[in-house]
């Protein structure tokens, strides 16, 4: 290596560091500055900040909390069902056991949360963040769910039965064990997610990316995988039992015919 190259390296790894410094630093800032303001006397309602708070156990139920600041609080069984909840922020809080179901939340973050068995059934949320969040057990069953984030989230054993996740992603998330069945996945990214006996039966993954992904006895039936990509996916025991893979890439970087349906053909 020169030692041009070698120069070049070390102020690109310098410049990286600076700008993780200012992100954090950004974030601790504005994590001081919430609590600071927070007041966890106040009413419900939109913008209330609650940063900090213990509102454990409490009924929103249908409550406007638009644009609230709910970061760093203990909300456990916490009942939001069917409150209106867009752009509130719920960064690094417990909701773990909380009820949002129907719930209207698009543009939400729930970034590093903990929501271990949390409902979110028929909610919607579209563009919602939940990166790094440790939502096992969580149920999404019917909830809308365009464009999501989950980037490294676990969601060991958890439920989106019908759910509409077209085009969200789950990149290096944990998905052993969970459920998909009858949802709409379609253009979705999973690359190198975690998905050991999860179960995708009936579901449309088509134009997916799989690629890298751990499928081991994973269930296909029935799903349409047409386009998607599977590229070096372990698929070691997964099912394909009359699953479209039209135009699949599969994972030896093979193109499977247009009628290709149950294998790569």
């Amino acid at each position: 290596m020169t030692e041009k190259i070698m120069i070049s390296m070390v102020l690109k790894n310098k410049s990286l560091r600076k700008k993780r410094f200012f992100y954090l630093s950004a974030a601790l800032f504005f994590i001081l500055v919430s609590h600071a303001q927070a007041n966890c006397e106040a009413e419900a309602a939109p913008r209330v900040n609650w940063a900090g708070c213990d509102k454990s156990g409490m009924d929103f139920s249908g409550k406007d909390l638009g644009h609230a600041i709910l970061s760093n609080a203990n909300l456990r069984n916490t009942n939001f069902s069917g409150a209106r909840l867009s752009h509130a922020d719920f960064e690094l809080s417990n909701i773990s056991g909380a009820k949002f179901d129907k719930a209207r939340m698009q543009d939400s973050r729930l970034v590093s949360v903990t929501a271990e068995k949390t409902s979110f059934k028929a909610a919607i949320m579209d563009d919602v963040s939940f990166s790094r969040s440790e939502m096992s057990q969580a149920s999404f069953e019917q909830a809308r769910l365009n464009s999501a984030n989950f980037y490294e989230t676990k969601l060991v054993g958890a439920n989106f039965s019908a759910a509409q996740l077209p085009s969200s992603s789950f990149v290096h998330a944990s998905l052993e064990g969970s459920v998909f069945d009858g949802a709409n996945l379609s253009q979705v990214i999973m690359t190198s997610a975690l998905m050991e006996s999860a179960r995708f039966t009936n579901v449309n993954l088509t134009s997916a990316v799989l690629d890298k992904a751990d499928l081991k006895f994973v269930d296909f039936t029935g799903s349409d995988l047409s386009k998607a990509s599977l590229r070096e996916a372990v698929i070691d025991g997964a099912l394909f039992n009359k699953a479209k893979l039209g135009r699949a890439i599969w994972i030896d970087l093979k193109r499977c015919r247009a009628s290709s349906v149950g294998s790569c053909q």
